[in-house]
């Protein structure tokens, strides 16, 4: 979740305890984060593994460039659906991907 703290700037949810956390924002958004037992890591780009979200950043968010993620802790994988596109996929240190986009 750390990771996702520093892209968002989120705050952590104020009843989080060991098997849920989550970051919320003033207006009630919140994203959650819940402890499964013997939940296996998603291996990209292999979809048989489940990834339960797929979120998208902006780089231009707070602690969003491409840089700043890698060194937070977030992967880079070799296999990257759109090369040419705007989206690049990253991990993160759980193994789930997600898209930064660029402006």
């Amino acid at each position: 979740m750390a990771l996702y703290q520093q892209v968002t700037g989120l705050e952590p949810h104020p009843k989080s305890d060991g098997d849920f956390t989550g970051l919320n924002r003033e207006d009630g958004l919140v994203i959650g984060f819940q402890r499964v037992d013997g939940y296996p890591a998603p291996r990209w780009p292999d979809h048989r593994s489940p990834t339960a979200s797929h979120l998208l950043q902006g780089q231009r968010g707070p602690g969003g460039s491409r840089g700043r993620l890698l060194e937070l802790g977030a992967g880079k994988p070799d296999h990257q659906p759109h090369e040419l596109a705007r989206a690049r996929v990253l991990t993160d240190p759980a193994g789930h991907p997600f898209c930064i986009v660029r402006g």
